[in-house]
């Protein structure tokens, strides 16, 4: 296939807007004021404010130039191994812009947000019966919020069963978060490793689990794309210590609809809407991550909680061994909203097919692939797959350059370097949006990087050359960040 998405193309430069910026000029014609005109308070200001004058055509050029220098899933492929970039569809965003929604006020109180109230009581049963849990909380502001509740939630059990413990233990295929929410709880990491098969180990985990330790945090699938095997086993080791088993949701776009993670021991569980629900994901937020709990967890749930009585729906606080609130309101609303029409859209089949095509799509990928780059794990994986650069080393080329290059072919890079427990890790996640011929387009864009690799190495380790911007100095950028916004 000789069709790429990348091309040389026209890109354009675009100046700061001061520089543009011309005497006299006005992007809009602002109607005569009724009231006199009154000079801000120059104790406040001090001077006039320095804004630029710029003609309308100047301001559409400038915001439609900028938006051409970003890459998103909306412009290609984006295979973001553990990041899941699935497409979002956009009756989404219309659901989550209606007037309804979009204009609530989180003071308004229960009597006047039933609407929003009754669907995220919904969207919380909705949630429960994915993952096989009896309650959840929509209030996390995003996976890693949603971790450190989950987290909350287990010290408070601990405390309230009269016996603070002092440790957890966190896999080497755990997402990288999951160490630091342990610590905000006060609790020490202790570190496992693996086996040959990219899995844990039930004999790992017996070897460290004690009275002092407050449980695990898994990951299932992991970051290896790979899904635990033994995570029955392994709860019943923690549980019979009297330890609870966090379970890291962010991959459950691979086991959505075929996997309930708490009918197989787990305690409590996050979820990224961002990731598995299609909700926008990037840009800094907002995200949303809700937790799910077993019944012995419920007491500890974070407040408010959305209660219903008959036929109506509010807020509660009654709680007296919560963990407290962890967001100003509830959550981001209109993550919700968009997370609920995804899910009635697709009904329980298509969610479960979501599931299967991305599975099917990594899988795809493996086999297609797995001559071309080294796969250090070489079984069936789940929504994705990890290679490394172990065979290009001996030509002096590097999974960034590898990386790099594929920006030249119109690709963005899948995640390189991570996870840790894989060296030079390229860990490629195209999700099940991705048709056939575009996944084709990647497989032979890597194909032939690959075969450059051997042949001209030059091309690799100089690229990107069809980019805006060019290969960046990392380590002078890393060392002499500029700061000038």
């Amino acid at each position: 296939m000789n069709n790429r998405p990348g091309t040389s193309g026209l890109i354009f430069n675009e100046p700061n807007l001061w520089d543009k910026s011309r005497e006299g000029r006005c992007a809009v014609s602002i109607p005569k004021a009724d009231v006199e005109r009154a000079d801000l308070d120059p104790g406040l200001t001090g001077e006039t404010p320095d804004l630029p004058q710029l003609s309308e055509l100047d301001v559409i050029r400038h915001y439609t130039r900028l938006s051409q220098w970003n890459f998103g899933v909306d412009s290609g492929m984006y295979p973001l191994g553990s990041c899941t970039m699935k497409y979002n569809p956009k009756t989404n965003e219309v659901q989550a812009a209606r007037q309804g929604f979009a204009g609530a006020h989180p003071l308004a109180g229960d009597d006047f947000s039933q609407g929003a109230l009754r669907l995220m009581y919904n969207l919380e049963q909705y949630i429960c019966e994915i993952t096989g849990f009896p309650a959840a909380t929509l209030q996390p502001a995003a996976g890693a919020h949603g971790e450190l509740a989950g987290m909350l939630m287990i010290h408070a059990y601990h405390a309230k069963k009269g016996k603070q413990r002092l440790k957890i233990i966190i896999p080497d295929t755990a997402h990288g978060t999951n160490p630091a929410s342990a610590t905000l709880c006060g609790y020490e990491s202790i570190n496992i490793k693996s086996g040959e098969k990219g899995i844990l180990e039930p004999e790992a985990v017996a070897a460290v689990m004690d009275e002092e330790t407050a449980g695990i945090m898994i990951t299932n699938p992991n970051t290896l794309g790979l899904f635990e095997e033994n995570i029955r086993e392994i709860c019943d080791i923690v549980h019979a210590k009297g330890g609870l088993v966090y379970g890291d949701g962010a991959n459950m776009n691979a086991i959505m609809g075929i996997v309930k993670p708490g009918e197989l021991g787990i305690d409590v569980l996050h979820l990224n809407l961002h990731k598995t629900f299609s909700t926008p994901h990037g840009g800094g937020g907002p995200g949303s991550g809700p937790v799910s709990v077993v019944e012995d967890l419920i007491p500890f749930l974070p407040v408010p909680r959305v209660e219903r009585e008959l036929d109506s729906y509010r807020f509660t606080t009654d709680c007296p061994d919560t963990i407290g609130r962890l967001h100003t309101f509830y959550g981001h609303f209109g993550v919700m909203v968009r997370t609920y029409a995804y899910i009635l859209s697709m009904g329980a089949e298509g969610l479960t097919d979501a599931s299967r095509l991305a599975v099917l799509n990594a899988n795809y990928i493996k086999e297609s692939l797995k001559d071309t780059l080294n796969l250090p794990y070489d079984r069936p994986c789940m929504h994705e797959c990890v290679f490394n650069d172990q065979w290009q080393k001996e030509h002096h080329i590097t999974t960034m350059d590898i990386a790099k290059r594929l920006l030249d072919y119109g690709f963005h890079p899948p995640t390189v370097y991570f996870p840790l427990v894989v060296d030079g890790a390229f860990m490629v996640e195209p999700t099940e949006t991705e048709s056939k011929e575009t996944i084709d387009q990647f497989i032979d864009a890597v194909k032939s990087i690959a075969e450059e690799a051997k042949s001209t190495p030059e091309k690799l380790t100089s690229a990107p050359r069809l980019t805006k911007v060019t290969r960046l100095d990392e380590v002078t950028a890393a060392r002499k960040p500029c700061l000038r916004g």
